[in-house]
């Protein structure tokens, strides 16, 4: 076989495949970037890019995004509350709109560590402030229902995280979520909601996209590494939103906010020193 193509069917070994499920496991639900963590995390794994590598990151994030279902199961499938799934639909419709129309640029970018770890310590700046700036505010009762207005505006934030790869879906949609005068829980909580129809539109086209190019991806190997991951990703995930939630309704997001500038600025380091 070909060491190219070797390279395009089989870049992950099983304790590879097992550590990116964990990382991505635990940082899914925070404001800290799954995406920057897998990406900063592969080549001090010995990861290569390549097809099959990019398409089990967007598939474990699926399966991470999975555990929300399992959790606010009586919201996913209370089928009387139409609302709750018209909310969804309008929310995710731009992330879906500007996903399809820069595909190119995102793809581009998500291969750019310099571009995500500046993200990640502007992003970080913007957390601090954004949490300091909300104590402030008189938020709603946790539990008042979303508005259709407010449904919209988040999902118009959640743009942002794909205009800027390292800012974090979480992050951007949590902060959508605050200015829209939620609570901290129900921003986060409905962050998580959104996650799961922009994750399985990311999924699908990303799983349609790869086979159709380098239909040479889906061998045995790979499959199963696909489901190690997915299974591992989603119960890491379990415990990562019930710990996220408790932990902001206490502390805020400022925390989040420092260890993405030190993550960040220490990604650009080493950035550094490989290129100098």
């Amino acid at each position: 076989m070909p060491a190219s193509l070797f390279l395009l069917i089989y870049t992950m070994n099983t304790i590879q495949t097992i550590i990116i499920a964990i990382i991505e496991g635990i940082t899914e639900f925070l404001p800290i970037s799954s995406t920057a963590h897998m990406k900063f995390a592969n080549p001090f794994l010995g990861i290569a890019d390549s097809p099959f590598v990019d398409l089990y990151e967007i598939v474990i994030q699926f399966a991470a995004i999975l555990s929300v279902v399992v959790i606010y199961r009586k919201e996913f499938f209370n089928f009387k509350d139409y609302h709750f799934y018209l909310k969804l639909l309008l929310a995710v419709l731009p992330a879906l709109l500007f996903g399809a129309l820069l595909k190119k640029y995102i793809d581009a970018v998500l291969d750019n560590l310099w571009v995500i770890a500046t993200v990640m310590v502007l992003g970080g700046i913007a957390l601090i402030f954004i949490d300091r700036y909300f104590k402030k505010q008189v938020a709603p009762v946790d539990h008042a229902p979303i508005q259709y207005k407010q449904a919209f505006w988040v999902g118009c934030f959640q743009v942002l995280a794909i205009l800027f790869p390292g800012l974090s879906r979480s992050a951007a949609t949590i902060i959508g979520g605050l200015s829209q005068k939620l609570s901290k829980k129900a921003a986060a909580e409905f962050s998580f909601f959104l996650a799961v129809p922009t994750m399985l539109a990311a999924s699908a086209k990303s799983t349609l996209d790869v086979y159709q190019d380098h239909p040479e991806v889906f061998v045995s190997d790979n499959l199963m590494n696909l489901c190690i991951g997915g299974i591992v990703a989603f119960f890491v995930a379990l415990v990562s939103v019930k710990f996220f939630i408790e932990f902001v309704q206490k502390r805020g997001f400022s925390l989040f906010g420092w260890y993405r500038i030190a993550l960040g600025l220490a990604m650009l380091t080493w950035l550094f020193l490989q290129k100098a």
